[in-house]
């Protein structure tokens, strides 16, 4: 017997079919939230600063995801890894935004990936970046690095995005931190959603690359 507001992701991907479609249509007609709740502030927030930009005359680059794909780039591009790979490789082309999301987690040399994403982005662009903090190992294929906001407020700085450029913030209580010790909880129809400074579960930060003098 499924308990639908003690969901978590792994235990849908475990159900096996036409359950598992039978269940995916039940929780949509009864407006079961099925979005991950570690991730429910911070796409909001993530969606916030990026509605604060121009976003029709930005050419966007999303690295290994495509959420913000349709929200009306002048040019948008999407890469994955390991067809691509933001520690050794560029881009031919420049871009006034590239967004990682959920990515630097994952890497084994997080400052060279910075240090190639500030290279492709144009004077004045802008790099949109959210990462766990205090959730467990994932591998995918590796899981290697946390930051708090000071820590990746300077993994930036340390890649050239000048300090006074870099806006962060972060979310999340004891009660998020201790439902994902097993499984990736959904939203449902409720969960607390108050933050406590001291228990991060997602930080995120938008970095300004500096403009040219003229």
């Amino acid at each position: 017997m499924i308990f639908f507001q003690d969901i978590g992701k792994n235990s849908l991907k475990s159900l096996q079919q036409p359950y598992k479609s039978y269940v995916m249509r039940f929780l949509k007609m009864i407006r079961y939230d099925y979005n991950l709740w570690v991730r429910i502030i911070t796409n909001r927030e993530c969606f916030k600063l990026l509605k604060e930009l121009e976003l029709s005359k930005l050419n966007a680059l999303e690295i290994s995801g495509n959420r913000y794909r349709q929200l009306g780039f002048q040019s948008y591009t999407q890469v994955n890894y390991p067809e691509f790979d933001i520690c050794k490789e560029r881009l031919p082309q420049t871009f006034n935004i590239i967004i990682a999301e959920q990515v630097f987690e994952h890497l084994l040399w997080p400052y060279r990936a910075g240090k190639n994403v500030y290279d492709m982005l144009e004077p004045g662009g802008y790099f949109l970046i959210s990462t766990p903090f205090l959730v467990r190992i994932h591998n995918c294929p590796v899981d290697c690095s946390r930051w708090t906001e000071t820590g990746l407020k300077y993994l930036l700085a340390e890649c050239g995005f000048p300090l006074e450029s870099i806006r962060t913030s972060s979310w999340g209580n004891r009660e998020c931190v201790k439902a994902n010790f097993k499984d990736w909880v959904l939203f449902g129809w409720y969960r607390p959603l108050h933050n406590e400074p001291n228990y991060p579960v997602q930080v995120w930060a938008l970095a300004q690359k500096q403009q040219v003098r003229s």
